[in-house]
């Protein structure tokens, strides 16, 4: 595993990420001549020098030397234009392929099963699908073009002097091996280090995300100390794992510069005696050789610093493919389309656990009639909601079957499935935006005029319209602007106005007000007259109505009945909640 890690390069991963250029070939071409044409037309530039002074500036040739100098014009403006064009055009590339990356991440990600998340750090998803996204698009803006085309001038340079005067070129050439040396134990360190840096750039992301998420519960428990002192320990890692890369930079460069030095020194001194005395080289060699020396090295020093950017680049691609490669999806091969249901929902032999090896369902069986009101109590814990994420398979159970009109619900699409099931939850999540997005969703098949009408029917019309701009009225992140009961009425009209087949409400009425509750409690009989409704409640004076209720208890029905003949059993589970409930409300 370490050897992995500390690969200079990662031939498979960056072979992955060329293939997402396919679309753009044309670009990536265009960007490679233009790369071409940089490390040509600045080769050249010296050359001509070389041929001014020694064929016209020596000779004092005027009009020869104006040819070479309109000429040098010439080059200089190819390389300005060859430059601009690949400044764009490799950004543009790298932000097209990051856009399709990011595209195809968040697709992934959105179809991942709830496990998924459960384990997962929302901090560490939001670095993977914007920060480390930049960093691939860098791969292509300053890295991979970069390289090649520093790679192409020093050879292009090297042959120019070469071909200008071999002797002098040795001179350079004598101190290339260790300044590339230098260079490989350098990308072999920085990659451990950028390593180290993403890692903590995540923990600080999901530090960060998570804390201001729950700032409430901080400053209630007043631990904004705990938690500041917390902060500065990630922030003090984050910084070390920088300095690292810093350091690393501050030892190389200054010896790739001090290697250059020598060795333009080394020439101006070996090139001016061969003028003066043996006259091996020329004064337009020397001239030239003065402008080579730094074009061969100064790429290697941009070559290191460039492949800082791919290292980075291609530790971020790596982070995002093992999301991308994550098979964390719900089985989703049934092909039958369920238009509507009638309803009827049956739960045979039924095991599931979270955890391998704990089950929180031990073979439930059950039958809900369509049309019917069933309400499932319990203790917390007991399995009630879980029937309900089995239900719409945000898990799928480990034995068993679930029917839905008698047809097994895996042998249905996913999206026609969950459209047919409306949950009211008790922690209701409301987006940053207005009252009306929140309730359809963007569904350009439900009108304004709907949500109106239908919030009429519930009778929260008047609540809606009271607010600044009414359904227009921006709830601010998690629904922020709003209390926890207008939450709750929000999210119960959001499920009213898609017309399911199955309504279900999840402690849906745990966490409002006595007038919200109430609402509530209307509309729930309004909607569900007709629909089969699966109702999870605490609070049982909301249930006493209902067709059937199933009392769980440690994974298990162990009761199962009307109110009336719940009340019935001696020591049932349900009558002893009853009972307590009914002795606080007589106390109140």
């Amino acid at each position: 595993m370490e050897n992995k890690k500390t690969k200079a390069f990662d031939l498979t991963l960056f072979k992955r990420l060329l293939h997402y250029i396919q679309p753009y070939r044309l670009v990536f071409l265009g960007s490679l001549l233009c790369v071409i044409g940089l490390a040509v037309f600045g080769a050249l530039r010296p050359w001509v020098l070389q041929k001014a002074i020694d064929e016209n500036v020596k000779p004092q040739d005027f009009d020869g030397f104006m040819f070479y100098v309109i000429a040098m014009l010439v080059l200089l403006l190819l390389e300005v234009v060859s430059q601009l064009l690949f400044i764009y055009y490799a950004s543009w590339l790298g932000q097209s392929v990051v856009k399709d990356i990011r595209v195809k991440l968040y697709n992934h990600v959105l179809r991942f099963r709830m496990k998924y998340y459960d384990k997962s750090s929302v901090g560490v998803l939001i670095t993977r699908t914007v920060t480390d996204m930049e960093r691939i698009a860098d791969i292509f803006g300053q890295g991979l073009f970069m390289i090649f085309s520093d790679i192409l001038k020093m050879l292009v340079v090297g042959g120019m002097m070469c071909y200008m005067n071999w002797k002098l070129s040795l001179i350079a050439f004598v101190t290339m091996p260790i300044v590339l040396f230098a260079t490989k134990i350098f990308q072999k360190y920085m990659k451990r280090a950028f390593e180290e840096v993403r890692n903590e750039v995540s923990n600080l992301n999901s530090f960060v995300q998570e804390r201001v998420t729950g700032m409430k519960i901080l400053q209630l428990f007043t631990r904004e100390d705990t938690e500041f002192k917390k902060f500065k320990e990630i922030n003090e890692r984050h910084k070390k794992g920088w300095l690292k890369t810093v350091w690393y930079n501050s030892v190389f460069f200054p010896i790739a510069d001090l290697l250059s030095s020598i060795t333009l020194g080394t020439i101006i001194w070996v090139g001016g005696i061969s003028v003066v005395f043996s006259q091996t080289a020329s004064e337009g060699d020397l001239f030239a050789f003065i402008m080579y020396v730094p074009m061969l090295f100064r790429p290697l020093n941009q070559i290191a610093n460039k492949f800082n950017t791919l290292q980075m680049g291609m530790v971020a691609a790596d982070r995002v493919f093992k999301v991308l490669d994550t098979t964390s999806q719900i089985d989703d091969s049934g092909s039958l389309v369920a238009d509507a249901f009638k309803g009827d929902i049956t739960f045979e032999n039924v095991h599931f656990s979270y955890v391998e090896d704990e089950e929180v369902l031990k073979g439930i069986s059950l039958d809900v009639k369509a049309g019917e009101t069933v309400a499932i109590v319990g203790s917390t814990g007991a399995g009630k909601s879980t029937i309900i994420n089995l239900l719409n398979r945000f898990y799928d159970i480990n034995k068993g079957t679930i029917y839905i009109d008698g047809v097994d619900i895996k042998s249905m699409t996913l999206k026609s499935l969950r459209a047919q099931i409306a949950i009211v939850l008790q922690d209701v999540f409301l987006f940053a935006d207005t009252i009306f997005n929140n309730i359809t969703l963007k569904d350009p098949n439900i009108s304004e005029a709907e949500v109106i009408q239908a919030a009429k029917a519930i009778g929260i019309h008047d609540f809606i319209s009271s607010l600044p701009n009414g359904y227009h009225y921006n709830v601010k992140e998690r629904g922020a602007m709003l209390s926890s009961g207008q939450r709750q009425l929000i999210s119960f009209l959001r499920a009213y106005v898609t017309n399911p087949s199955i309504l279900v409400l999840d402690e849906a009425t745990s966490s409002v007000d006595s007038y919200s509750e109430q609402l509530i409690q209307d509309a729930t009989d309004k909607i569900t007259k007709g629909r089969t409704s699966i109702v999870i409640a605490h609070r049982l004076a909301t249930i006493q109505q209902a067709d059937q209720i199933i009392v769980m208890d440690a994974g298990k029905i162990v009761e199962k009945g009307t109110h009336r003949d719940l009340l019935k059993v001696e020591n049932g589970i349900y009558r002893n909640l009853y009972e307590v409930q009914f002795l606080k409300s007589e106390a109140v």
